[in-house]
């Protein structure tokens, strides 16, 4: 392991660097005790830049020299490599496999809540225990050596090298100034360049993509047909089950935003990049998730008044479902078009809901002007909340009076 590394307040600059480049950067040894830590981080990660900017400045104002940490970007060969080096070594689970994940002695810290909740109290336990080296990730060392501006380990102090850390050598920094306080990674960075980082999965996305825009093209095309195609019972009634369906897809991902776990993620796509992007949050506050599930939830509802209540709601309420799925697929394509190029990554779960929304679109959007034209055979309405024994009541009660009327003009006569 080195002997000198750069300074702690170095290496946080040299994070927002290693953004574009996937490298290393070594904090300065300091006398006294001193705690190490490692965290692994994703340009394209939300809550990564939350805790670069937020979290790790002050903890490191506060500790100084006592406390060093490297930043390691999985999206690299070099540092997927650490990354999954340090599953195998503390048994990541799945559930829990995701960034930023920050790893100090033999705790593994994931998401932008424990960390902050959790780091600063471990930083005091170890430091009054008298320090805390490298956690034990295999290759770590080697590329610790490989990142330093000057290399001062001797071979036999040198561990046999690894995969891990060959790959992670190829990526090693060289010693540079301090670098000015932006995200060259974020900015530079070209749509072909996220889109290659998962050809198969952004490639999915795509294919996702362009089916709904057919959709949306095409039913636009068929509302102004003459007449309107029929719907059918059975395209009603398998309203609620995709209703059921997206309600479960956008349900576990609120939780998994809201709780900030790692999702589980199938063969195809990275889910928790898509989840921990800054495109993940709605206003900056609002999970994407949970707004989904709300839609889902009124679509329900509005289908439910659609095929239960009277005249004139039950036509409105079909009216409601037209413009909530409008506006369902509309920001569906808007959120696939950002995953393959914008983050670079690919949701499974994301186009499962993309593709529950499309379904949901197909099946209402033809209803549309058979309500409107029901709305208008039904104008002007007096009172929405009369029921048929009202009306029963007040056609008897007409049809008496004009009764007693005639037979007035008759005796007169």
């Amino acid at each position: 392991m080195c002997d000198k590394v750069l300074r702690s307040w170095v290496a946080l600059w040299l994070s927002w660097l290693l953004l574009a480049s996937g490298a290393l950067t070594v904090n300065a040894a300091a006398e006294g005790p001193v705690v190490h830590a490692v965290m692994f981080y994703s340009p394209s990660c939300g809550h990564c830049h939350h805790v670069i900017e937020n979290v790790l400045p002050p903890l490191l104002k506060q500790y100084g020299e006592q406390f060093e940490i490297v930043g390691v970007n999985v999206a690299d060969s070099g540092g997927q490599a650490l990354y999954q080096a340090t599953i195998e070594a503390f048994a990541i689970p799945p559930e829990r496999r995701g960034v930023p994940t920050l790893v100090i002695g033999e705790t593994v810290l994931v998401g932008s809540g424990e960390i902050p909740t959790e780091l600063p109290g471990l930083i005091e336990t170890y430091l009054a225990q008298g320090g805390l080296d490298w956690p034990a990730i295999p290759g770590l060392l080697e590329a610790l050596a490989a990142s330093a501006p000057t290399t001062t380990a001797t071979p036999e102090a040198t561990p046999a090298p690894t995969q891990a850390a060959t790959e992670a050598t190829v990526n090693a920094p060289t010693a540079m100034p301090v670098p000015a306080p932006a995200i060259p990674g974020v900015v530079k960075e070209t749509w072909r360049d996220r889109f290659i980082r998962d050809p198969l999965g952004n490639g999915l996305s795509v294919l996702v993509l362009l089916g709904m825009l057919a959709s949306v093209l095409y039913q636009g095309w068929a509302l102004t047909r003459t007449p309107v195609a029929e719907v059918r019972r059975w395209q009603w009634a398998i309203i609620p089950p995709l209703v059921v369906l997206g309600l479960m897809v956008a349900g576990y991902l609120a939780y998994v935003e809201t709780q900030q776990v790692a999702a589980v993620c199938g063969p195809v796509g990275d889910c928790n990049a898509v989840q921990q992007s800054e495109f993940a949050l709605l206003f900056g506050f609002l999970p994407i998730a949970v707004l989904g599930v709300l839609g889902y939830v009124a679509i329900g509802a509005a289908w439910a008044v659609a095929h239960w209540a009277r005249r004139p709601w039950a036509e409105l309420a079909q009216l409601a479902l037209v413009g909530m799925t409008c506006f369902g697929i509309a920001f569906s394509i808007y959120l696939t078009f950002l995953e393959p190029f914008v983050i670079g990554a690919t949701c499974a779960w994301c186009l499962t809901s993309a593709i529950v929304m499309t379904a949901l679109f197909w099946l209402v959007a033809p209803r549309a002007r058979p309500a409107l034209a029901a709305l208008r055979s039904t104008a002007p309405i007096i009172n929405y909340k009369e029921n048929s024994n009202d009306r029963v009541a007040r056609n008897r009660q007409s049809s008496l009076g004009g009764t007693r009327r005639s037979g007035g003009v008759g005796h007169g006569g």
